[in-house]
């Protein structure tokens, strides 16, 4: 067994790569759900090559910091592999995150399929080395596979419950911490031998090549992750004042009709009854309206819904949720909270009320 050691810098080097990939790839998809299909397939394409591009850079940086007593380098054809499997493994998560029902299944098998990619990418990569052999057993493997699929259902599961800028930077921490915990556990539990054997499938890589192609991945993901994160930090747009309204007119008021709640579905808007709509949920500065079997963007924030919708009986029933009593088909009760669930609503079938919100919706349901 080969006696090695880590460059610290590079150790730091490849956590720092990590979080930034993460941080791009996930706020790249934030307001997906409001675009058309054919822009949001275009999203989770480059979303998916910055995260999956991130687990390979991150993984190959972390290799270069790898010190061996001898000298060694890796198959080209493999390494390759190993950086379009990442790719296309996080494209199927977010191909589920992004064109099926969001719901805690989905979530969950999204995580996986990540936590996943991030294994077969770390082994198939090892398995690229070339007069220098990787030795594990599948007791190692499968301890690397718990962590890092434990981490990467945790991070798609906070990037993608509530569409928030702290639920992004929280799932960058995740991402970024299954990418590294996984590679460092998976090579802490790997001994390295010497090999004789230098037969590859494809043209030999060595270090200096093979760190000038890193160099050029991370100079790209950083480009990326600057130009996200210039909008993730700038000031938001500013509203024009309203203006003071002029005293009444005496005399009978006439109230203006109400088009209904905005929503748009295929590049156009259209307009709903209040009555149609089961639930709201906050996406971002949006929201999302349930109705029937669909899920539909619309234009208002969570808390210009709750203002303009209350007199239709609509009630804040968490942070993130407005609900109409009129759609709620039964109701739990647990210790200090509760669960609001509805039948024929397809892509929702509950949602959870607060504690502090928990009486209103007591009182609406007639409990």
């Amino acid at each position: 067994m080969l006696d090695y050691s880590h460059n610290a810098w590079l150790v730091a080097a490849s956590l720092a790569v990590a979080l930034m990939a993460g941080f791009t790839g996930l706020y790249l998809t934030h307001g997906a759900s409001k675009l058309d299909n054919q822009r949001r397939k275009f999203i989770v394409v480059l979303a998916a090559v910055v995260l999956g591009g991130g687990i390979w850079s991150m993984h190959f940086v972390a290799m270069l910091g790898l010190q061996l007593p001898i000298l060694f380098y890796y198959d080209a054809l493999i390494t390759l592999i190993s950086a379009l499997v990442a790719i296309l493994m996080v494209g199927l998560a977010l191909l589920l995150l992004h064109f099926r029902p969001r719901t805690m299944h989905t979530i969950i098998g999204a995580g996986v399929i990540v936590g996943l990619g991030i294994v077969v990418m770390h082994y198939v990569g090892m398995a690229g080395m070339q007069l220098c052999r990787p030795v594990y057993n599948a007791l190692d493997v499968v301890i690397a596979t718990l962590a890092s699929v434990v981490l990467s259902v945790l991070a798609i599961w906070v990037a993608y419950d509530n569409r928030t800028q702290r639920n992004i930077l929280l799932g960058t921490v995740c991402f970024g911490l299954a990418v590294f915990t996984m590679h460092f556990v998976a090579t802490g539990l790997t001994d390295f031998v010497a090999s004789e054997n230098a037969g590859g499938a494809g043209p030999a890589l060595n270090n200096q090549v093979l760190a000038m192609g890193v160099t050029v991945s991370v100079f790209l993901i950083c480009g990326a992750f600057l130009l996200t994160g210039i909008t993730f930090i700038g000031p938001e747009a500013e509203v024009a004042p309203v203006p003071s309204a002029p005293d009444p007119i005496p005399g009978p008021q006439v109230t203006l009709p109400r088009a209904g709640i905005p929503f748009e579905r295929e590049g156009q808007t259209f307009f709903s009854a209040p009555g149609k709509i089961a639930a709201i949920r906050a996406e971002g500065h949006y929201t999302i309206l349930y109705m029937g079997a669909e899920k539909l963007f619309c234009p208002w924030s969570i808390t210009e819904a709750e203002a303009r919708l209350k007199p239709d009986g609509f009630l804040r029933a968490h942070r993130s949720y407005l609900v109409n009593p009129k759609h709620v088909s039964s109701f739990e009760r647990h210790k200090d909270n509760g669960t609001c669930y509805f039948d024929g609503i397809d892509a929702l079938t509950k949602v959870p009320v607060s504690r502090s919100r928990l009486a209103d919706i007591r009182d609406a349901l007639g409990l």
